[in-house]
């Protein structure tokens, strides 16, 4: 299943710096009470610090990050409110959180929060469920497995398989609400998310703009999960009845990678869903009136796709005109797929859709560097803007291989503008804070969160392709306390942080 990354500035010296999760060793046989550890330097996880000239530093040991368990899935989001990025790492068998110190060191503090779970967890994605200015944790976990041998496959060498996820049994997701002074509690049951699905991928957004953030679960080979915040504390799951469950032709897929996110800026968070070949990665055009359509045959997505396995998925303007883009991290689940379908591959290369005008996607890989001609074993995905110059990058983390960076050097005058939001009221993070705006080229929309993707963590700070426009004419931020807040005439191509305000301005 491979592991997570993350892009975060940890130690709040303005420049991004990178996480990436890792296994243990797997020991055979085991025992069903057994988990994995990490042994030896070979299996940690891995911190790295961005130095001033653009280097990075393996700073994991002096960190305290190297981990105890076999990591998988990573979040970033300051669940004290202090102003310094923590770390929830989930994994199988045991999760950790990890408070940042504020002096380049974090603590374990998993036992005190009461956050370590148990079964196998996945992705994970912090939000303010409730609005109450902390920061709550949503946690999924894939499925009832322990490490009893089940075959499947060809019995002759070479040809053994990963067994199909039918069986075996669906799990909960795991949610935990903050209750302050660095505790929190599960209360998945309490709030209406304890329904079994086999979740691999996390994302967040308000889908019907009523003021509070709902919960997309992408589920492998079982309907996707929508958690509909009825804001009274309490989820109803309306997967189906929203059109959000199944593919265009009413059939289940192995969704892997998520994210929500207005691609066709008309104000509405949209879907894409990645999964295995010979599915298309699906994509849900968002109504505005609580249902949503399969797009991925109309926007050209389907086509472009196939062939292809995806994993970790963002929405991102690569080449800063205004209109979200689409980046996917690539490879087969199947190490021996290549044997029994020889047009399909275990190693891929990522894919970058190019999003014309929120009405199709083209598929521009090949056009794009020689990052996209290599085959790698491609994971957990995540994107920020690593060296500040108004081009958001992607890191890439791959399957018993390296971790990649994709560093973008995409040519063009387009101008761009970053929000760097912190909360007052609401959380600090400002993670469901809701933004719009408008330039005389039109108007677009994003929600602040670190999540999405599968098994990863982007930077929270905003990003927007302008275009030819050189002012934003209006910025309107609603945050998660309710507060609305407005700037006017803001010039491009910078940084801008907003402080959220005491009340909405008159």
């Amino acid at each position: 299943m491979g592991s997570g990354a993350a892009v975060f500035d940890y130690d709040n010296d303005g420049r991004l710096d990178i996480f990436l999760s890792n296994g243990a060793r797997l020991d055979d046989p085991m025992t069903e009470a057994a988990i994995p550890r990490k042994n030896g330097p070979e299996y940690w996880n891995r911190l790295y610090h961005q130095k001033p000239d653009g280097t990075f530093e393996d700073a994991t040991e002096r960190a305290g990050l190297a981990g105890r368990f076999y990591s998988t899935g990573v979040a970033v989001g300051d669940y004290d409110n202090d102003g310094y990025e923590d770390l929830f790492v989930a994994g199988y068998g045991r999760n950790t959180l990890y408070h940042n110190n504020g002096d380049g060191t974090f603590t374990d503090v998993t036992e005190s929060a009461g956050v370590a779970g148990s079964g196998w967890s996945t992705s994970a994605a912090w939000v303010d469920y409730d609005n109450d200015g902390l920061l709550d944790l949503v946690v999924a976990r894939y499925m009832q497995w322990d490490f009893q041998d089940i075959y499947c496959g060809e019995h002759k060498e070479g040809y053994r398989a990963y067994c199909h996820p039918d069986l075996f049994k669906p799990a909960t997701p795991l949610v935990y609400h903050n209750e302050g002074n660095g505790k929190f509690k599960e209360v998945s049951a309490k709030v209406g998310m304890n329904k079994p699905g086999k979740g691999l991928g996390v994302a967040i957004a308000d889908y019907d703009r009523d003021g509070w953030t709902d919960i997309l679960i992408a589920n492998d080979a079982v309907p996707q999960s929508l958690f509909h915040n009825k804001g009274d504390g309490t989820f109803e799951e309306i997967g189906m009845i929203s059109g959000l469950a199944l593919d265009g032709s009413g059939a289940t897929y192995s969704g892997m990678g998520v994210d929500f996110a207005d691609y066709n800026n008309d104000g509405w968070p949209d879907v894409v869903i990645t999964d295995l070949a010979n599915q298309k990665y699906a994509l849900y055009v968002n109504g505005g009136d609580g249902s949503f359509s399969y797009s991925a045959t109309m926007t050209g997505i389907a086509g472009a796709t196939l062939l292809h396995s995806g994993w970790g998925v963002k929405f991102f303007d690569f080449d800063n005109d205004g209109w979200k883009d689409i980046v996917v991290a690539q490879a087969h689940v199947m190490d021996t797929i290549e044997t029994s379908e020889p047009h399909l591959h275990y190693r891929e290369p990522p894919l970058l859709l190019h999003n014309v005008a929120g009405k199709k996607f083209v598929d521009v890989s090949r056009a794009s560097g020689k990052a996209f001609e290599e085959r790698w074993v491609g994971r957990g995905l995540a994107t920020g803007d690593l060296n500040n110059d108004g081009k958001i990058d992607v890191i890439v983390a791959s399957n018993d291989g390296p971790a990649w960076i994709l560093l973008n050097e995409t040519l063009g005058a387009n101008h761009w503008i970053t929000l760097d939001l912190e909360g007052v009221k609401s959380n600090r993070d400002a993670i469901g804070a809701n933004i719009m705006i408008s330039t005389k080229g039109g108007s677009q929309f994003a929600t602040v969160s670190t999540g999405g993707s599968y098994q990863s963590s982007s930077d929270r700070r905003v990003h927007f392709g302008l275009g030819s426009e050189s002012t934003v004419e209006r910025i309107e931020v609603h945050w998660p306390s309710g507060i609305t807040q407005i700037l006017t005439n803001v010039s491009a191509d910078r940084k801008v942080r907003i402080r959220e305000e005491a009340s909405a301005p008159k």
